[in-house]
């Protein structure tokens, strides 16, 4: 289940407005909106509040009841998934258009379920529409409600109804303040990213196919690990390099929230397909998630597929940490999203990355550690002058973020400050995560006051 909140499903055929309505009510451009039916191919949620009452959205692809295509029949089936999860259905349909036999049929869909649908004629751009609304009382589904998403018309009548056909608060949605640890599975494109998160969600949350490009909006879908853990798994499209998208806006603005799905998260599932190894592009995204100071844990997936002998696993491995030498600190595990295999294993090793990332040590402990550094190895000099850490103490976590107060920023080598990440990882652990350092130039008649 996503979250606590009531579901409210938006449901319908490809292209009568579904995502532009999600997007104006969610308050952000979620979903993406192109005059293209099936731009929306998962489902997407976002939380809304109107009236004091609290609900999650779900945006679904298009029904198209006919189509006997791949990908739009997987459409069908996450549209379905959705009514079966929601506990309100808007049904949207397209007054410019007016009623269609795929109305129906998808009318017929909605019956079946028993469930409060509120039946939503968009596109009702202008007066001279109005009688058009009418027409789709003949779908058996009560009164229509003439709404355009586009300029905003009629979205608080809509609201309204909504909250109106919502079931009672549950002590759930009233208690919603432990931390939601964000989850971003990332990497290039059909690496396994919708396998894996379908497998961590033990149900068919996103779309699974060998085409590439298959999942196109950032997902995020929340639920509570085996050890209570409360997570927002974040399915992305697959990062490919520039040049190859360039001719492709829509898949270009995927791209975008997928790097943005790297900003807004606790940590990064980076995924490496086991039979090509790390890539160049595997090795670009790993420094997008580095740059960003993310926690992470490199997922090499498809495991399975790859013949192995003695000390395959070990030999494997330290060619990952090698490729990804800027990176060594994340751990590395080998698993299969298609069969399960060693995949139990991630959310333990996210919780464990996240824990390291949003630790605190304390400042003497600290001092105490940068002390045996410098006299195990002397800090650099340049010019007759020698570096000087008066103290340190930690600023921040994620990433943990340690402020150095010294003489002189100039004399801070990177060599010697890596010599002072590795000597505090040692002491302290932040397995996964990156560490940060702030520099701050200071006398030594200035410290203490």
């Amino acid at each position: 289940m996503p979250s606590a909140k009531p579901l409210v499903a938006i449901v319908g055929r490809p292209n009568v407005g579904k995502s532009t309505f999600f997007n104006k009510i969610s308050g952000h451009r979620i979903a993406i909106v192109e005059d293209i039916p099936g731009v929306t191919r998962d489902r997407i949620y976002a939380d809304v509040e109107w009236t004091g009452r609290k609900f999650t959205l779900i945006d679904t692809g298009g029904i198209d009841p006919r189509s006997e295509d791949v990908l739009l029949s997987q459409m069908r089936r996450q549209a379905e998934i959705a009514m079966e999860m929601a506990d309100v259905i808007c049904f949207f349909t397209d007054a410019r258009v007016g009623m269609t036999p795929d109305d129906e049929e998808v009318a017929t869909m909605l019956r079946r379920t028993r469930k409060p649908v509120i039946l939503v004629v968009n596109k009702v751009d202008h007066s001279g529409l109005n009688d058009v609304v009418y027409e789709f009382y003949a779908l058996g589904l009560g009164d229509p409600l003439g709404v355009s998403s586009t300029n905003m018309l009629g979205l608080g009548d809509l609201l309204d109804e909504i909250v109106k056909h919502l079931p009672p608060k549950t002590e759930a949605e009233e208690d919603e303040e432990t931390h939601v640890v964000q989850l971003a599975v990332v990497g290039r494109p059909n690496v396994g990213k919708s396998s894996l998160t379908n497998r961590l969600l033990g149900q068919e949350r996103t779309m699974v196919s060998d085409i590439p490009g298959t999942t196109r909006d950032a997902i995020d879908t929340q639920f509570t690990g085996p050890d209570g853990t409360a997570y927002n798994i974040i399915d992305t499209a697959g990062i490919r390099r520039k040049r190859a998208i360039e001719d492709e806006s829509l898949e270009r603005y995927s791209v975008l929230r997928s790097i943005a799905a790297i900003r807004r998260c606790d940590v990064a599932l980076l995924l490496i397909d086991a039979q090509e190894g790390v890539t160049e592009q595997d090795a670009r995204i790993a420094g997008m998630i580095h740059e960003e100071g993310k926690a992470a844990v490199v997922v090499v997936n498809k495991w399975d597929a790859l013949e192995k002998e003695t000390g395959t696993l070990e030999k494997y491995k330290k060619q990952v940490i090698e490729d990804l030498k800027f990176m060594d600190y994340a751990p590395v595990l080998f698993i299969s999203a298609l069969t399960g295999q060693r995949s139990q294993n991630v959310l333990p090793e996210v919780n464990a990355v996240w824990q390291q990332a949003s630790r605190r040590v304390g400042t003497g402990a600290l001092n105490d550690v940068l002390g045996d550094a410098q006299m195990a190895l002397q800090p650099p000099m340049m010019g007759g002058r020698k570096l000087k850490i008066y103290y340190g103490t930690q600023a921040s976590v994620c990433p943990p973020t340690f402020a150095l107060f010294i003489n002189d920023e100039d004399l801070m080598h990177f060599s010697y400050q890596r010599y002072l990440e590795n000597c505090i990882r040692k002491a302290f652990g932040f397995d996964g995560t990156p560490i940060r350092f702030s520099l701050r130039e200071k006398k030594k008649e200035d410290i203490g006051k």
